[in-house]
């Protein structure tokens, strides 16, 4: 597979030479009939987006050396969701994955790589992290959106820990140019209702504030499968949203947000009420949460570009799982300051970070290495990055760049960063990243396994940080078909791991052991997006990946596929536009087979088949701001089989009988990998004053 990409670049290549060599000549030629045949709709085809996320500042898309992918809230309304999680699955590449299927923790992989790997910025802070990740998520509600950037691949010399796999920024309205009136209300045929309320006012001719309300409810019980188990978690939740946008002279950024999230999760057994939370009667997961993000950018009033960025977030969890409590508490406080200088054509970048977090919960995991005390994790990191962006030449960018931070456990940690991007000419672009990841160790975790008994923690005095090398190449094709172009976007990249910090909960019973993974892991693939809008009103948006991520042990020559990261994958969404303002939205997710965690002789299939998830969408917008949409989601009826192992015993009272459980079969949770919610209706309106 190598040498074919190998050689698909190399004639690439050769082809950019040559096709830029004619351009050159004739450039101006094509540029001025092009004009003449459409003025308007080139003009609407090569708009430049302007991202952050690859660079740190602003910058046009086509001029980044980093590959940034752009999803505006129009994007994601195609197939309309409560929040950022469910959203994020149509993204090419990104998977929302379930990792319980009776609470319906999740967390989001790129390119087949877990969670922890991935990093999710809010106005570029590192607002989510470690305990939000697994119920912060859904908590985002996507009326906060203005759009969202990816970036695929390390970015720790930018970002640091946790930025081994990718980043997702999420970038909130800018309460300047919000609307004056924003609601949005849908309900689905499961009872699933929510409600965006925003409002926008201003101070002054400087200042503006966006508050923003956003209530989900989803309270009624499916079992459709019959397990006596909730198909999907129910979910009481509020999100209370206020951004300040201050208008200054020079442009100067301010701005100040702050978000409030509570929510009340579970599932569990149908007959469950709350007054069996933490009892061992019935079998119920319910979790309260309360969070507090607070997050700010003020860029001072000086001759230099110097601009400092705050956040503060505050996470509380009440749980129980079955009869084990867990509650935990995490507060993660970030500031960065960074001066951005223009010298000559180099674009000069210099910052310097501190990070502290602090996680304390109620298991093994946080007590002092006697076993008798309660020790939470604090842990400073402070970081120091520069960054120069050399624009050579019109055709030619290099970018180089270098991250050192230092962590009380792992001590220095340095992160190299690289990349070139090649355009001979507005149709065709070729970038090559190459950079390093890392992420130090953290304790926090919600294995099951780890609620059970008391277990002493033992950390390695020799633990290293997890890192990784990465090599991306990324091709943007921009293809002329009479007086339209199709946008071909392929990327194929490579990246290797090394000390991967793993929890041993096996090797003694008594020990909860953290160490390096003696071996590595791989994550290669590649990666196409191609989208067309045709002359008749039909736009197509499709997106394939394929994956090969696993890892490979010391002195074993078999590899070990990563669970949950399918071979093949993609995205698909298709829009006609009719008259009278109609519009029909087909959008969909498939996924090839993937690996997944099944017990010693379990029954079910180790590999799950391959499905596809597809919702239609009818939307009708009128003159007065109102919107009405319907539509079906789950339009094929997929649900994973069998998602609980012994649904009938989940406390495990007869796990030892020897008829009717020979194999020792435990009550488990981990086995589902898609929702179990069936075909569903839903239907919405929205209104917008400006």
């Amino acid at each position: 597979m190598q040498r074919i990409l190998f050689s698909v670049l190399l004639f690439s290549t050769y082809c950019f030479s040559q096709q830029a060599d004619s351009l050159d000549i004739n450039q101006s030629k094509i540029t001025d009939s092009v004009k003449i045949v459409n003025k308007q709709e080139i003009k609407t085809k090569m708009i430049d987006d302007v991202v952050i996320t690859g660079t740190i500042k602003p910058i046009s898309k086509s001029k980044s050396p980093v590959a940034v992918e752009i999803y505006s809230q129009k994007f994601f309304q195609k197939n309309p969701t409560p929040n950022i999680f469910e959203a994020i699955s149509m993204v090419n590449g990104v998977k929302p994955q379930l990792n319980c299927s009776v609470c319906n923790t999740g967390d989001i992989h790129i390119n087949g790589l877990e969670g922890p790997y991935t990093m999710i910025l809010i106005d570029g802070m590192p607002i989510v992290s470690s305990l939000s990740t697994v119920y912060g998520l859904s908590g985002i509600p996507n009326s906060l959106i203005d759009r969202i950037e990816v970036v695929k691949g390390p970015a720790s010399s930018l970002y640091g820990s946790e930025a081994m796999g990718g980043v997702i920024n999420i970038i909130t309205k800018n309460a300047l140019a919000a609307p004056k009136l924003s609601v949005d209300l849908m309900t689905t045929t499961w009872s699933e209702n929510n409600l965006d309320l925003s409002t926008k006012f201003n101070l002054g001719k400087k200042a503006a504030s966006l508050l923003s309300l956003n209530y989900f409810n989803y309270t009624k019980r499916f079992d459709e499968n019959k397990d006596n188990f909730t198909d999907a978690a129910l979910q009481n939740r509020i999100s209370v949203f206020n951004k300040w946008n201050f208008q200054r002279k020079e442009n100067w950024q301010a701005s100040f947000a702050l978000r409030y999230l509570y929510e009340d999760r579970f599932g569990g057994e149908m007959q469950w009420n709350k007054s069996y939370r933490g009892s061992n009667e019935v079998y119920g997961e319910s979790i309260y949460t309360n969070r507090i993000e607070a997050f700010g950018v003020y860029q001072w009033p000086l001759k230099e570009n110097i601009v400092t960025q705050l956040s503060y977030n505050f996470h509380d969890q009440n749980s129980f799982y079955g009869a084990n409590p867990f509650t935990a508490t995490q507060k993660v406080a970030f500031a960065q300051t960074y001066w951005d200088k223009k010298l000559g054509n180099h674009d000069l970048i210099v910052g310097f970070t501190f990070k502290k977090t602090f996680y304390d919960d109620n298991t093994p995991g946080t007590l002092s290495a006697d076993g008798l005390t309660n020790s939470p994790m604090k842990s400073p990191i402070f970081g120091a990055f520069i960054q120069d962006q050399w624009e050579i030449n019109e055709k030619n960018m290099l970018l180089v760049g270098y991250r050192f931070d230092y962590d009380k456990i792992h001590h220095a940690v340095h992160s190299p960063r690289f990349a070139w991007k090649f355009s001979p000419n507005p149709y065709h672009t070729l970038r090559f990243n190459f950079g390093t990841g890392f992420r130090v160790v953290n304790l926090f975790t919600e294995d099951h396994a780890a609620l059970t008994g008391s277990r002493e923690v033992v950390i390695k005095s020799s633990l290293k940080p997890e890192k990784s090398i990465n090599g991306n190449i990324n091709y943007v094709w921009k293809i002329p078909v009479g007086d339209r172009l199709i946008n071909l976007d392929a990327s194929a990249f490579y990246t290797y791991f090394s000390n991967k910090i793993v929890g041993n909960f096996d090797t003694d019973p008594e020990k909860i052991i953290y160490d390096n993974l003696h071996g590595y892991g791989i994550s290669r693939g590649i990666s196409m997006n191609l989208d067309y809008n045709f002359t008749f009103p039909l736009g197509v948006n499709i997106g394939v990946t394929y994956l090969d991520v696993y890892q490979r042990f010391d002195g074993e020559n078999e590899k070990s596929q990563q669970l949950h990261a399918p071979k093949w994958s993609g995205t698909y969404n298709l829009s006609y536009k009719l008259k009278n303002n109609l519009t029909i939205d087909f959008t969909g997710q498939f996924y090839g087979p993937m690996r997944l965690p099944v017990l010693p002789n379990d029954y079910r299939p180790e590999y799950s088949p391959f499905y596809s998830l597809a919702n239609i969408q009818v939307s009708k917008s009128f003159k007065s701001g109102y919107v009405v949409y319907a539509g079906i989601k789950n339009l094929f009826n997929f649900t994973p089989k069998d998602p609980l192992m012994r649904p009938f015993d989940p406390f495990d009272r007869y796990v030892d009988d020897p008829v009717n459980n020979p194999y020792h079969y435990t009550f488990d949770t981990t086995y589902g990998y898609a929702p179990m919610q069936k075909i569903r209706g839903f239907l919405g309106v929205k209104y917008i004053l400006k």
